[in-house]
């Protein structure tokens, strides 16, 4: 009896992996566990900020401004329980017939470095330098984190996106972003900011 060469894609019929072993093992098994802990966390935290809420210069009939957000943080503590649930009960996810991600070749740590430091600069220098110049390095920043090397265009495209979020929160939404130094160069004389005065 001649033995043959397994097919590729018999290793995908054979079924999941055995479990492994040990607590580092039965986590690592079950790391859709951490899934479930932030969405109960995100839950906690917009029911908390939504009880907190000072309602009595916003209602305007039976349901108010709470309500919504409740609703939201009440779902979002359901699915992070059912999620858990269904984890532990032994349920996994399952790739995408079309994903080609190999789980065992190690994260781009350099590349998280570099967007985490993009974000913490933008931080720092909204309040400092405005939103148009804190935003241009940010779009710029996390073009060159993810490997675009384009030294024009990269530039000139964050440019362009960030005079356009600024005008659109300031002009159309009426939210204030911060304009630094350019402040009064960008309202184009409807008010402090670009935001129209009521």
């Amino acid at each position: 009896m001649s033995s043959t060469a397994p097919e590729p894609g018999d290793a995908e019929a054979a079924g999941p992996p055995p479990p492994r072993t040990g607590v580092a093992g039965w986590f690592r098994d079950r790391s859709e566990l951490v899934v479930s802990v932030m969405l109960a966390g995100a839950g906690a935290v917009v029911i908390t900020d939504a009880l907190r809420m000072s309602t009595a210069f916003t209602q305007r009939g039976p349901v108010g401004p709470k309500a919504m957000p409740l609703v939201v943080g009440a779902l979002l503590v359901v699915v992070a329980v059912a999620l858990a649930f269904d984890v532990l009960r032994g349920g996994r996810g399952e790739a995408e017939g079309g994903e080609d991600v190999d789980l065992s070749t190690p994260p781009e740590w350099r590349t998280v470095a570099l967007l985490v430091a993009v974000f913490v600069a933008n931080i720092v220098l909204i309040d400092i330098a405005g939103f148009p110049i804190a935003g241009t390095l940010l779009f710029w920043g996390a073009a060159f984190a993810l490997g675009s090397r384009h030294w024009v265009r990269d530039p000139l495209l964050a440019v362009i996106l960030a005079l356009v979020t600024y005008v659109v929160f300031g002009e159309l939404l009426g939210v204030t972003l911060p304009g630094g130094p350019l402040e009064g160069v960008l309202s184009w004389g409807t008010g402090v900011g670009g935001v129209g005065e009521l």
